[in-house]
């Protein structure tokens, strides 16, 4: 089919198109989230697995996270060079990328599968898993069956967006819901009725994960706007140093949230043991359990954040690559306000309502030393959660009209600089609220340059 079917990108209404692809992505991106959080909820209400389980997944969640990193960068990178590549009318240039795209995926989720089956133990340790026994053991089992499901994960996470550039964001919501509902029917069946444990967990993900994988294979071989060839599939290393540097904002905005993941779980590990409370071996587990939690909720806020600009993507990319930088400008006013909106009401969840949001982790089971450091997790570490969103979707606004170095180096300095710094430095002054204030004085900051690099984008996509 010739790819003209997409020239609606540059004629319908902005408000219009942002609904049609942001609504999808975002649904898309909360139910990627929403397989560990669904597993961290069913593990907490199992009164045999209970804190130790909800600190091991946090253990094992920054490690799903390096996958989802690598599959971001070669989807979201594909995806923005496939859009600006049909907003241009170069059919070639799409299909081959593509077709590279899903070599790269298979190779390098197979790479990261045997990495982590190889070295499982060490690098459990790296991310605190070693804060008691008990916690330990439980990461291990859960992780030995995530590595397993890696390749099908990273496959379906990639081919999500490459889907939205053919102009089928509705599938790829599709795709990932289906494979999120298995998770959520089979979490329960596998934990509770055949006490499965950790195991039983990971395993209900991994069937959620391959079928996923399935429905993006079989759309792959159906593609509208694009047609697959068997010349398609290889790796075209100039397509590839094109479209890879776009998604590389993507990859670093995850690799270093885990960077930061593994900062934050060390300085909760090293200073929770100083503290009076969390320093006895039975409450041990706790700060790194409730710091899992909020970063869920962190995750759920920002996976519609990105959601909602990485939605907008070929919308952008179509548009620029069609000399339409009024309808870009546009749209970036847009999705401003929108994520402005956003952080606001996470905000006011997570300053209002921590109780309840605790209460679905099984706090009911856990101590009142439980329930007070999560309350205070809550409301000092998301508390600048409004700044965050804005941050967020400016870095992949620029990856969308191609700014790939400046969209990579803002990135970097948010999670890397910012993130892991002040997560090793603040410590050291304020014992393990320390860790807390990391976030929110890195969101503070980082909105400083972001206001800076607005009104940058905002002059050069004048007409």
């Amino acid at each position: 089919m010739n790819q003209k079917s997409n020239t609606f990108l540059e004629t319908e209404p902005i408000g219009s198109l942002m609904g049609k692809y942001a609504v999808p992505c975002i649904i898309s991106l909360l139910v990627a989230a929403l397989y560990n959080i669904v597993d961290q909820i069913f593990i907490a209400n199992a009164s045999y697995l209970g804190s130790y389980g909800n600190a091991a997944n946090t253990v094992v969640f920054p490690l799903t996270v390096v996958a989802l990193a690598i599959a971001v960068m070669i989807g979201d990178g594909c995806c923005a060079f496939v859009s600006i590549s049909l907003g241009a009318d170069r059919k070639d240039a799409a299909h081959k990328s593509i077709g590279s795209a899903v070599i790269l995926c298979v190779i390098s989720s197979l790479a990261l599968t045997v990495i982590y089956l190889v070295l499982m133990e060490p690098i459990l340790t790296v991310f605190g898993g070693r804060v008691n026994e008990e916690t330990f053991y439980h990461a291990k089992e859960y992780f030995f069956w995530i590595a397993l499901g890696v390749p099908f994960y990273m496959f379906g996470q990639a081919m999500n967006p490459i889907i939205r550039s053919d102009g089928s964001p509705g599938f790829a919501m599709i795709s990932t819901l289906a494979g999120a509902a298995v998770n959520i029917i089979l979490d329960p069946v596998f934990i509770f009725i055949f006490r499965w444990g950790m195991m039983g967990a990971a395993v209900a993900t991994v069937i959620g994960q391959v079928l996923t994988a399935a429905l993006a294979v079989w759309y792959l071989r159906r593609m509208k706007a694009v047609r697959l060839k068997k010349g398609s599939f290889a790796i075209h290393v100039p397509l590839a140093g094109k479209y890879l540097p776009l998604g590389i904002c993507s990859f670093l905005s995850q690799i270093s949230l885990v960077a930061a993941m593994a900062a934050i779980q060390n300085m909760t590990l090293k200073y929770g043991a100083l503290d009076p409370v969390f320093g006895q071996v039975q409450y041990a587990q706790i700060p790194m359990a409730v710091l899992g939690i909020v970063m869920k909720f962190f995750q759920i806020v920002i996976s519609v954040a990105v959601g909602m600009a990485a939605g907008c993507i070929p919308i952008v990319g179509y548009n620029i690559g069609a000399g339409r930088k009024d309808r870009a400008k546009g749209l970036f006013t847009r999705l401003l306000a929108a994520e402005a909106a956003v952080g606001a009401l996470a905000l006011l969840i997570a300053e209002f309502l921590p109780e309840q949001l605790i209460g679905m982790f099984g706090a009911a089971n856990e101590s009142v030393y439980y329930t007070d450091f999560a309350v205070r997790c809550f409301r000092i570490y998301l508390c600048m959660m409004m700044f965050a969103t804005v941050n967020k979707s400016t870095f992949i606004y620029l990856q969308s009209l191609g700014k790939a170095f400046l969209s990579t180096m803002l990135s970097m300095v948010r999670e890397v600089v910012f993130g892991v710094g002040f997560a090793l430095l603040l410590p050291g002054f304020f014992g393990l609220d320390g860790v807390l204030y990391s976030m929110p004085v890195s969101d503070v900051l980082t909105f400083l340059i972001s206001v800076c690099v607005i009104s940058y984008t905002y002059r050069t996509l004048k007409s």
